[in-house]
């Protein structure tokens, strides 16, 4: 059940030896990808970084150039992968160093089957573990005004879940708390196919994997393990924190001062108004592990509940309003500094320790909400995420030493027939060369 935010990168970049998950895993979360080395990116070359700077439009020729070759990658896409992924749409929008605004495109219908009118930039998608970072950063910036830290535990601000009372904060937010997720147990994934339109609470969610409410629940993880139920102990610290609901806080905090005018927040169902501007979102995929989804196969999973992903990934928005979002939480003045340094710190996906930085020999590294890779052929790391839900995937890459950011979305959860790191490679380079011989 795809649900906001696991590491498994696509296998389509890689063959997918990094983090492999079975079948269920896959589904119950919302992936943080990101670009994968392997021989696809080792072709781009280190010369990437000199071609990519260059390769930024100066003129409206240029730009005129770089938006067509950008549209025929994601037509590509559509018109190849379409019916293997069940996919009827994609939005994308590229954020590239000193250009006054972003290249939005868009490629096909609402609807699967050649239905519903046609995607243009401000259709609206679920964004499943990209609401991760803005959980992080409210916890930031509360940390900053002195609300709390993040080496308080899980004991000092919700005592009722004793069983994680040593628990730190910062342990929530970087995967190493030991705390299993709700999402992947075929006891909950059950209840939730059953009635799909269920408003769950938070406490009914976390009860699945509490061994003082469940008996069976499952035993403590280690090291490094991606978990949605962190995320929703940080929702319920927040709003302990500030007597505010989360919603207010991330809408107050981030939706507002920087301009997401097409960013939307629910813990239970989005409003009439949201649905109505969501394209459709499928669910396509039969893997082992998954069988107590099945059916929800080939649905539309766009009015279901989505009280079960709460601050680990309730947000709809748009492409170029996540492309502003990352550059704000990256390189805006969202974050004191210290706090930035806090959010960029690391723990590698191998060994669940602190890394400084990822490298060729350990890649993959999960910071507070944000993940950091090494890719071969690449300067510097790169920063970026995958967030799925039952019927949608949004991600985004950002590229500091470049200044660049781009961010797609696509309606339809295949599980593992998901190609989007190739649709990644595609985009990247074509910003190296939007003029192939």
């Amino acid at each position: 059940m795809p649900n906001p935010g696991n590491p498994r990168y696509d296998a389509s970049l890689r063959d997918g030896s990094c983090c492999k998950l079975n079948g269920a895993q896959r589904l119950s979360h919302g992936h943080a990808k990101l670009m994968d080395g392997g021989n696809v990116i080792r072709a781009v070359s280190v010369l990437v970084i000199l071609a990519l700077l260059l390769a930024v439009p100066a003129s409206a020729g240029e730009r005129t150039t770089l938006r067509s070759a950008l549209q025929r990658d994601i037509d590509q896409y559509l018109s190849t992968r379409g019916k293997a992924e069940h996919l009827s749409a994609i939005s994308l929008s590229v954020s590239l160093h000193g250009q006054p605004g972003a290249i939005n495109l868009t490629a096909g219908r609402t609807q699967y089957g050649n239905r519903g009118a046609l995607v243009t930039p401000n259709s609206l998608w679920q964004t499943g573990s990209q609401t991760k970072g803005f959980t992080a950063a409210a916890i930031l910036q509360l940390e900053a005004e002195g609300k709390l830290y993040l080496d308080q535990t899980v004991g000092k601000w919700l005592p009722q879940y004793a069983a994680w009372k040593g628990v730190t904060i910062r342990r929530l937010l970087n995967m190493t708390s030991g705390i299993p997720t709700y999402d992947e147990l075929p006891q909950w994934q059950t209840a939730f196919t059953k009635n799909p339109k269920r408003t769950w609470t938070i406490p009914e969610l976390i009860a699945y994997v509490d061994p003082k409410t469940n008996s069976h629940a499952p035993p403590p993880t280690t090291g490094y393990s991606y978990s949605n139920t962190n995320y929703l102990l940080a929702e319920l610290i927040i709003e302990r924190a500030t007597g505010q609901s989360y919603a207010t806080v991330i809408e107050q905090r981030f939706f507002e001062p920087l301009g997401m005018r097409r960013t939307y927040y629910s813990g239970t169902q989005y409003p009439a108004d949201v649905l109505d501007r969501m394209v459709s979102g499928y669910f396509f995929t039969r893997e082992p592990g998954a069988e107590p989804l099945e059916p929800l196969f080939g649905t539309d999973t766009r009015n279901n509940s989505v009280s079960w992903l709460r601050a680990g990934g309730g947000i709809v928005s748009t492409p170029e309003d996540l492309t502003r979002w990352v550059r704000a939480l990256y390189a805006g003045p969202l974050l004191a500094p210290k706090q930035r340094a806090e959010l960029l710190s690391i723990v590698s996906f191998k060994t669940g320790k602190p890394i400084a930085t990822t490298s060729r020999s350990d890649p993959m590294g999960f910071g507070l909400g944000v993940v950091q890779q090494t890719v071969p052929g690449i300067k510097g790391p790169i920063w970026g995420y995958e967030g799925d839900t039952f019927g949608y995937r949004v991600v985004y890459n950002y590229f500091p030493t470049l200044d660049a950011v781009f961010a797609f979305g696509l309606n339809s959860n295949p599980g593992s027939e998901s190609q989007v790191g190739k649709l990644t490679v595609a985009i990247y380079k074509t910003l190296v060369n939007p003029r192939p011989k």
